[in-house]
């Protein structure tokens, strides 16, 4: 079964004693609480090293500093928020909680919202994150939005349009984003049909027909790219069509990660899994 080794447990300990150095015992006012979050850290951490295998490429780039982590959006639910969450936590030499910036919609969700905001998600409207920023906190978010998890099988991997206020608030605050491209998620769930006019009918962000609806155990690689500074000729306060140049290159910085991703990418046979759990 899916547990913590000793090894595991003494990990977490040692990471929770450097988060609260930086992020303080008490409760912020996003409800972000670290005693809470290492319980949380605990209940993920086996599915983020052995059920997901996950193996994070290019942490080398990650500094003791500020940021603004930009990923493409996969797997149907948000799986690739919690894992790379874990990656930032575990496996970089400063530890830090990413703000990830959530849909309204998920905000409503009873005990799923609480337990969300004691890990460190938050709605991501503008002046949360302006006020995050501004906290030198570093966000992680998704600027696909619904769409980019709302796919079906043939448009997997494939980004879908950027929105643009993750560029702005950057610009604003002028911190630097790290690109970040997530695979293997698409295949948790492989097999899928978006009833795109079904949800609508339903006033519903999305409604997957799939094969399954619990994540299957498909190995998940996170790669971290190289920090992008913002353009210094740029404000927040510019146009459209001043910034999309800026957001088409990190567009097509992280659609080149996926498609190297994508070839290197792991398989692993479920009959291999089920005979790994039984041991």
């Amino acid at each position: 079964m899916l547990k913590l080794t000793k090894s595991d447990r003494a990990k977490i300990a040692r990471v929770s004693k450097m988060l609260e150095k930086h992020y303080g015992t008490t409760e912020d006012p996003w409800g972000l609480t670290i005693s809470k979050a290492k319980r949380s850290l605990e209940l993920i951490y086996p599915f983020y090293k052995y059920y997901f295998n996950t193996r994070v490429h290019g942490t080398e780039n990650i500094k003791d500093k500020q940021y603004m982590i930009v990923s493409n959006h996969s797997g149907q639910i948000a799986i690739d928020g919690l894992l790379i969450g874990a990656a930032f936590a575990m496996e970089t030499e400063e530890p830090r909680i990413l703000r990830a910036m959530v849909e309204r919609f998920f905000t409503n969700l009873p005990f799923i919202n609480k337990w969300a905001s004691e890990c460190g998600a938050v709605l991501g409207d503008r002046e949360n994150c302006q006020n995050l920023l501004d906290r030198g906190e570093s966000l992680l978010v998704f600027p696909e939005g619904v769409r980019g998890v709302a796919k079906s099988t043939p448009d997997y991997y494939q980004l879908q349009e950027f929105t643009r206020g993750f560029y702005r608030m950057a610009l604003k605050s002028n911190v630097e984003i790290i690109p970040v491209a997530v695979i293997g998620a698409e295949e948790t769930f492989p097999y899928v049909y978006q009833a795109k006019w079904l949800a609508k009918s339903l006033g519903l962000p999305a409604l997957p027909i799939s094969a399954n609806y619990l994540p299957l155990p498909s190995p998940i690689d996170i790669y971290i790219g190289k920090p992008i500074s913002v353009s210094p000729e740029l404000s927040s306060q510019n146009t459209d069509h001043d910034i999309d140049p800026f957001i088409e290159d990190i567009e097509i910085t992280i659609q080149g990660m996926i498609d190297e991703g994508l070839q290197n990418k792991r398989e692993l046979p479920l009959s291999k899994f089920f005979k790994g759990l039984k041991k």
